[in-house]
């Protein structure tokens, strides 16, 4: 999909490239429209919003959709407070025509490099783009990362990234596996319980802090946005004894309450787990936590404590990398974990103009982020 430019643009010759067409990307590039500055977004997929499109059926988005809106177009109000995976799409395709964004699609870049002036982006088809600025944002779950298991190869039973997970219907009667207790693959597990699945165990390395999704009406992502500026000790302190009123300990099932403080967890990159059905499901036994998955021997899974077991099914929730490397990794822009060392509107002094967008996971809300990290790098741009 291509459409015209704003008339008004004032960058033609080289105008800014915004990476990839999901939420991040459409929004800084309406951004920089509104500013009057000329943005292309090049996108690999045939489609805007290509990771949306690829997530399990029964995803809604875990922040409200009052604070999910990204500039200059609100999400419809018949989408409801949890925005479903398929009104996510529907929004984000909106989004594009009703801003009338320059997008080109079927086109991968490969590397970003620095130019006289600006930039240069080197995309499929030999193409070379003239820059004066780019924006990053090829997405926080971008490429799946499946652990290199001792003895993986030798699992007779199925084994698949939760990438690749849809819905339950095809483990009906099944005995599954789920790896990792982020909000994917408790949400997967959950499901699987509901849709039939016979056996549902969910391996879990560390002990996740979960908080309810909303309370008595006040959704946690209204909590998340008032205590992100707060010292982390506070937060921690603040999180015990709100937990211990609102979840019910589940130690007995094999879910201990976490040793670790939920903001400190947080700032390492592990954010709480909404429950939108878990605590019931463990409660119940329809879901059972188990150690970590260590190695595969003969056939069978096994676990840190030392137990072998023998799933129909893994489905591993292990998460993804960011997996910009190639993109951008000569230019001394990552850390030695392959994440940006700049968000929004800072930028790295040896890179100016090379804006990255997406690339944390806070506790206030990814949309609500991207949406305020697209005005920012828009003003720095056109600034």
């Amino acid at each position: 999909m291509v459409t015209e430019p704003a008339p008004d643009a004032r960058t033609q010759d080289r105008p800014v490239y915004v990476i990839g067409g999901g939420p991040g990307g459409l929004a800084a590039a309406a951004a920089l429209r509104e500013r009057g500055v000329r943005a292309v977004i090049l996108e690999k997929s045939e489609h805007v919003g290509a990771s949306w499109r690829r997530h399990y059926d029964r995803l809604h988005l875990h922040t409200t959709r009052k604070l999910s809106g990204l500039p200059g177009l609100a999400i419809p109000r018949r989408f409801g407070r949890w925005v479903s995976r398929d009104d996510v799409v529907r929004y984000l395709e909106k989004y594009a025509e009703f801003h009338r964004l320059e997008i080109v699609t079927g086109v991968a870049v490969s590397r970003v490099e620095r130019a006289e002036g600006g930039w240069l982006v080197r995309a499929s088809g030999g193409r070379e783009l003239a820059a004066s600025a780019v924006v990053v944002a090829t997405g926080y779950n971008h490429t799946p990362r499946l652990p290199d298991w001792p003895g993986r190869s030798s699992y007779t039973g199925e084994l698949l990234h939760a990438g690749d997970y849809r819905n339950a219907e095809p483990y009906a009667g099944r005995d599954v596996l789920v790896v990792g207790v982020g909000n994917t693959g408790a949400e997967i597990a959950v499901d699987l319980a509901e849709g039939g699945a016979s056996r549902v165990r969910l391996a879990v390395r560390t002990a996740p802090h979960i908080v309810r999704r909303s309370t008595a009406g006040w959704p946690a992502q209204r909590t998340g946005i008032l205590c992100r500026r707060l010292p982390v000790a506070i937060v921690d302190r603040l999180a015990r004894p709100m937990a211990k009123l609102s979840v019910p300990d589940l130690t007995e099932q094999g879910l201990p309450r976490p040793t670790t403080g939920l903001y400190s967890r947080v700032r390492e990159g592990a954010i709480p787990v909404q429950d939108v059905g878990l605590i019931d499901a463990v409660r119940t036994g329809k879901v059972e936590p188990v150690a970590a998955v260590e190695s595969f021997e003969d056939g069978k899974v096994v676990l840190a404590d030392g137990t072998h077991i023998a799933p129909d099914a893994v489905i591993a929730a292990t998460g993804y990398r960011r997996a910009l490397e190639d993109l951008v990794g000569h230019l001394g822009v990552l850390d030695d974990r392959g994440r940006p060392t700049t968000h929004g509107r800072r930028t790295d002094p040896a890179a100016p103009g090379l804006h990255f967008t997406g690339y944390t996971n806070p506790i206030s809300g990814m949309f609500r982020e991207l949406a305020l990290d697209a005005r920012k790098i828009a003003k720095a741009i056109a600034g």
